[in-house]
């Protein structure tokens, strides 16, 4: 498999709900108006606390200076797992847990920290730019390393960090943050960008005023199956903690359970399908009572 480092240089940012309106013009022209800035990389995640935003360093630069802004110290890299075997099939882990054991246990293992970013599509893994080093070594063995370079996928090049790293004893990851699952329902869907321009509006409507969507204009599984949130957290987790999504991952892979999972300024989040909610409850419990 390859692991593609991706050439953006990213920021983790949450604005504060009393203060969307202070930010809503530059995150229209970051959502909408792609031929009217730089940013190739943008993100935005609401929850009950705040918005968080991932962007690039063009794409940060949309938004403007606010006490309602926070912006996370580190600037984060993009990683992204592509295995080149074809499009997966529905018996095949999706989500997180494809690569779990493969790239986030190893990297919980070296003390490296990680933030998810599940899509419908891919995954990105986003680790510290101080940290590529470590990470590159880490995982040299199991990957192919790639970095997009103007565009251009090439072999990524030596750090000539190869010597003095000790593999790490492999120990037990108990969950020892509190576990919730709420009671909504949710849809993991991909929009068609050509039909960006027709239902600007509405989403527009969705991100600012908690609107609808459509039913024509989403791509859905053919099933149409809904997914549960576990959320991960009492307390906001900060940044520094390593193995938040190890915790998670590691017993939903071992359990051949498919996830989602996406990182928050303030709390982590994992999508799994309704019907396996009561078997990942019991699995994170089970991962969970290790750690007392």
């Amino acid at each position: 498999m390859e692991l593609h480092i991706l050439e953006h240089s990213l920021k983790v940012a949450s604005i504060a709900k009393e203060g969307i309106q202070i930010c809503t013009h530059g995150l229209i022209k970051l959502a909408f108006l792609p031929s009217k800035t730089r940013c190739k990389f943008f993100s935005l995640t609401e929850t009950p606390e705040d918005y968080t935003i991932i962007v690039d360093e063009d794409g940060f630069k949309e938004l403007p200076e606010s006490e309602y802004l926070s912006v996370a110290d580190a600037t984060w890299l993009a990683l992204n797992v592509v295995s080149g075997g074809g499009s997966a099939t529905s018996s095949q882990p999706i989500g997180v847990t494809k690569i779990a054991k493969s790239v986030i246990a190893p990297l919980a293992d070296h003390n490296i920290s990680v933030f998810m970013l599940s899509t419908y599509q891919t995954d990105f893994i986003l680790v510290r730019e101080r940290d590529l080093p470590m990470v590159m070594h880490t995982l040299s063995s199991e990957f192919t390393l790639l970095r997009v370079v103007n565009g251009e996928t090439v072999a990524a090049n030596s750090t000539g960090v190869t010597n003095g790293f000790v593999k790490p004893k492999l120990v037990p990851r108990p969950i020892i943050h509190p576990l919730s699952s709420p009671s909504n329902m949710f849809c993991v869907t991909s929009l068609d960008p050509d039909t960006l321009p027709s239902v600007a509006t509405l989403l527009m409507d969705v991100m600012f005023y908690s609107g609808g969507f459509p039913n024509n204009v989403l791509f859905t599984s053919a099933s149409g199956e809904l997914w549960k949130m576990v959320r991960i957290g009492g307390q906001p987790l900060g940044f520094d903690e390593c193995g938040i999504v190890a915790q998670i991952s590691e017993p939903l892979a071992t359990a051949d359970i498919p996830a989602y999972y996406i990182s928050t300024f303030k709390f982590d989040h994992a999508l799994v399908p309704e019907e396996n909610i009561q078997s990942v409850i019991g699995a994170l419990r089970t991962n969970e009572s290790t750690g007392q």
